[in-house]
């Protein structure tokens, strides 16, 4: 299985955000929510963010970034797994690498999904996300975000891992 050869890393290199905000904008969801590059590459800016990037050998296979910070801290703010690379366990093994640094310091893990994006959904529902509110019109008019949460318990009283 190609998932046995690959590691996660965290970046800040502008190179590989280039890459990655490339690698958004050639494919759905950010396609049918009409993202272009540049809107892709913003996705990369502001405060509490980490940036890992999933390789199988020197390919960059997809990517994460996860907000570290705030009331939502441990949100997946951004994943995409390069098309070709799909359906081949590296979603799951970035969901599984979010987890366990989120589980550092939140007990909760949050995510949004477009309603559209089926294989998605599947993959986060199998993963033990549950859906807890709609967004409707959030990205763009006419399109409805589920925001997701798979939780260890409630923020007081949870200790760190």
């Amino acid at each position: 299985m190609l998932t046995e050869n690959f590691n996660i890393t965290i970046t800040t290199d502008p190179g590989d955000f280039d890459v990655c905000a490339l690698m958004m904008s050639k494919t759905d969801p950010w396609i049918t929510l009409g993202m272009n590059y540049d809107q892709c590459l913003n996705a990369f800016e502001g405060a509490c963010k980490e940036i890992y990037i999933i390789n199988c050998g020197k390919a960059i296979a997809g990517f994460v970034i996860l907000q570290v910070c705030g009331t939502f801290s441990g949100y997946i703010q951004t994943i995409c797994i390069r098309e070709d690379f799909r359906g081949k366990g590296f979603g799951t093994k970035l969901l599984k690498f979010c987890e366990e640094r989120v589980l550092k310091f939140s007990p909760n893990l949050f995510i949004c999904v477009s309603s559209f994006n089926k294989g998605a959904l599947k993959l986060y529902y199998e993963f033990g996300f549950k859906l807890i509110g709609k967004l409707d019109n959030f990205v763009k008019e006419g399109f409805t975000e589920l925001l997701l949460r798979k939780t260890a318990g409630p923020r007081v009283g949870y200790r760190t891992k």
